[in-house]
């Protein structure tokens, strides 16, 4: 518990750093934390982190009046093999993130032992350290989840079983094809529905015979009823608990964002096979990272099924439209969507093939000439570029207004609206839009007004007009050094300071931050040999462009120094990165050794970076935020 003298310089702290934002023209600043992320309460670590603990709590507390926005992860069940939640199921929960600690309260009818929660927590391999143990935690809770179905079985609790029963109704949908699947993987020893013998149960949504494949339901529902109860017992918990972190947060100002990844997890292409191309998969075009391309294998939307002849939602498009309305109704504070060049104009490729244009490879919407693609092409052969091939930037390069209509067609008719009948504007919508940006890309984002994401970090240095630089970063932006899948500023700059006498990201850095500072001889030889100190002018990037909203990850902003995420790699190193028990302990430690981000510090330099008429505007509040430093 805080002295009523920490409260108040907390308080005062606080109130400064939120003039200084609003000073800065910044709306939002979020702090990226994926559910398995956030940190336990000391003794209370379970293997693997939720935004629904009691160790996330203290973590909003700490945050809050600083950001006002949490960007989460996708939440969905993820693979018992695969631990990364761009995987995961777009409807279900993870069982993970469960609070398990709760359920041993009276609130939640002691569903799970104390004893049960203690052992979990002892046999915690990763015990005192900010990793989690996905393989054990899986083990772990499904054990937990079994003794919590045994003892829901013996509660008599009217109101509980009211609640419940509700959702089930309201959720049917999708809960009662996700928990059928939990069954026949067991029935079929596989969680991946492709390796399943029974041919029935591979096709029962799909070119099953209608009559078979309701007897074989009525089989199964009636073989493993328990199991079905029991993973939709686990989802009513889930969702529950995720409603009261959402009331807990908002009444500290914060809002949580969702993420809607690109992928279907085999879950849901078991599900909805029809409304998925056949024989094509989503991925990337060679680039920077692979020089093969992406091959993600993920299933692809029939375009044929998206929208009906007289542009009203087909049946893959309301499928959609009920997922967004879903994830908004549940996240006011908004949706990130990853890849929206997949919403877009996605690049496909044919299952087990590279995701080359000498294999087959193209632009799912903007393949005019492709003997397969030509007929969803929504660019004639006349808007694309002879000079170009179809996986360039440039490739497609004049469209009329209707064709960009009809590219940004889910954007408007799904995304937009779905928030819309949620209450919200287009300002709940984050477009992940860095890597390839096509011009069908970017004149629908402009067309909507999409905010996209600009990433200091991949600035082009040597091109003046780069998006990603400090000066021309736009106000309908989020600003931000990096996201899951970039190293912490920190390492980048590791790799830049010491290099040459004349680095093109110290030259930026010097004319967009330091034009009008004294000392600017010694500054620059910092930037050039002090890695913490170029790291740091990096982030003052952020706060220092005109983009209105800002994201941080957790790493950058704690001083953390390892990868949450490296692409093109597998093992246990990624989706694991945690904040320690004692993150507030870590935090002002590394503030020490000037590790972790002094927001105070970084938010002075932002305003001085606007220049002295700007600082001496701001005089005061900048004598406010000194004395804070």
């Amino acid at each position: 518990m805080q002295t009523k003298e920490v409260q108040k310089i907390t308080k005062k702290y606080k109130k400064t750093v939120l003039n200084a934002l609003n000073v800065l023209g910044k709306k939002n600043l979020a702090l990226i934390c994926h559910g398995v992320s956030f940190p336990s309460e000391t003794g209370k670590n379970t293997g693997f982190g939720t935004y629904n603990s009691s160790g996330a709590k203290k973590l909003f507390e700490f945050l809050s009046g600083m950001f006002n926005v949490i960007q989460l992860g996708p939440n969905g069940k993820t693979k018992e093999g695969d631990a990364s939640p761009y995987t995961g199921t777009v409807f279900s929960q993870n069982p993970l993130f469960m609070d398990l600690e709760a359920l041993t309260k009276n609130e939640w009818h002691n569903l799970l032992s104390v004893e049960t929660f203690e052992k979990i927590v002892k046999n915690n391999p990763k015990s005192g350290s900010n990793r989690a143990a996905y393989g054990y935690a899986n083990s772990a809770y499904e054990n937990a989840q079994e003794e919590i179905y045994q003892n829901y079985i013996k509660l008599n609790n009217k109101k509980f079983n009211t609640e419940y029963e509700n959702f089930k109704l309201e959720n049917a949908f999708w809960l009662d094809n996700d928990a059928l699947y939990e069954a026949l993987s067991i029935e079929n020893n596989s969680d991946y529905w492709p390796n399943w013998e029974n041919e029935l149960d591979k096709n029962l949504f799909y070119k099953a015979d209608k009559n078979k494949a309701k007897k074989r339901i009525k089989e199964i529902e009636k073989k493993y009823k328990d199991i079905i109860e029991k993973y939709k017992l686990v989802q009513f918990i889930v969702a529950k608990q995720s409603a009261q972190t959402r009331e807990f947060t908002e009444k500290l100002g914060l809002k949580m964002i969702a993420d809607r990844q690109v992928a279907f997890s085999d879950r849901d292409c078991w599900a909805y096979q029809s409304l998925f191309l056949e024989g094509w998969s989503l991925g990337c075009p060679p680039d920077y990272f692979s020089k093969d391309g992406q091959a993600w294998d993920f299933s692809v939307i029939d375009p044929e099924k998206l929208f009906n002849k007289n542009g009203s939602l087909g049946s893959a498009g309301k499928l959609l439209k009920k997922l967004y309305l879903k994830m908004f109704k549940e996240n006011p504070g908004g949706v990130r969507i990853d890849h929206t060049v997949g919403l877009i104009d996605p690049w496909v490729y044919k299952k087990g093939c590279l995701p080359k244009v000498e294999e087959g490879a193209g632009r799912l919407y903007s393949s005019p000439e492709h003997p397969e693609l030509a007929k969803y092409s929504i660019a004639s052969a006349e808007d694309t570029n002879p000079k170009a091939k179809p996986d360039e930037e440039k490739w497609i390069t004049t469209l009329s207004d209707s064709q960009i209509k009809r590219y940004g067609a889910m954007i408007e008719k799904i995304v937009i609206q779905s928030a819309k009948e949620s209450g919200l504007d287009k300002s709940a919508i984050v477009a992940e839009d860095l890597g390839t940006l096509t011009y069908p890309v970017s004149e629908v984002m402009k067309k909507y007004k999409l905010s996209g994401m600009k990433l200091v970090q991949f600035v082009v240095a040597t091109d003046e007009k780069h998006p990603y630089r400090c000066k021309n970063i736009t106000e309908n932006s989020w600003a931000m050094t990096g996201t899951h899948d970039n190293r912490p500023i920190r390492l980048w700059a590791k790799d830049v300071v010491n290099t040459e006498e004349d680095t093109p990201h110290v030259n930026n850095l010097m004319e967009d931050l330091y034009a009008s500072v004294e000392g600017r001889d010694m500054i620059k030889h910092k930037l050039y040999t002090d890695e913490k100190f170029l790291a740091f002018s990096k982030l003052v990037e952020v706060f220092a462009c005109p983009a209105q909203n800002v994201q941080i990850f957790f790493t950058d902003f704690f001083g953390i120094q390892d990868t949450y995420n490296i692409p093109g790699t597998s093992g246990e190193q990624n989706w694991s990165l945690r904040l320690p028990d004692n993150f507030e302990e870590m935090y002002y430690s590394n503030l020490q050794t000037n590790d972790a981000l002094n927001l105070p510090l970084a938010l002075s330099y932002a305003i001085k970076a606007r220049g002295k008429d700007f600082a001496y505007e701001n005089r005061k509040l900048l004598d406010e935020l000194e004395e804070l430093i």
